[in-house]
């Protein structure tokens, strides 16, 4: 028979700033074509996106914006 032993420790998963994080990406879906431009590190470049599409189609109102964002799991106590 043999023992285990275990042990349980708390962590905070909180946004990763170290200088080695991934990036910060941003693209725009049209909610009614379900087109998705592009992701770029630049927010202005996914709304711009946005705007050609629209122009290019009138009726296409409603977009989504995603925003990916590295987190990080950082240990805390041992419990």
């Amino acid at each position: 028979m043999t023992r285990e032993t275990y042990r349980f420790r708390e962590y905070l998963i909180t946004s990763d700033t170290e200088p080695d994080a991934e990036p910060y990406t941003y693209a725009m879906t049209c909610a009614v074509c379900e087109e998705m431009g592009p992701r770029s590190e630049e927010m202005a470049d996914a709304h711009e996106w946005a705007e050609r599409h629209l122009k290019a189609n009138p009726e296409h109102l409603t977009y989504r914006e995603h925003i990916t964002r590295p987190y990080l799991a950082k240990p805390g106590k041992w419990l």
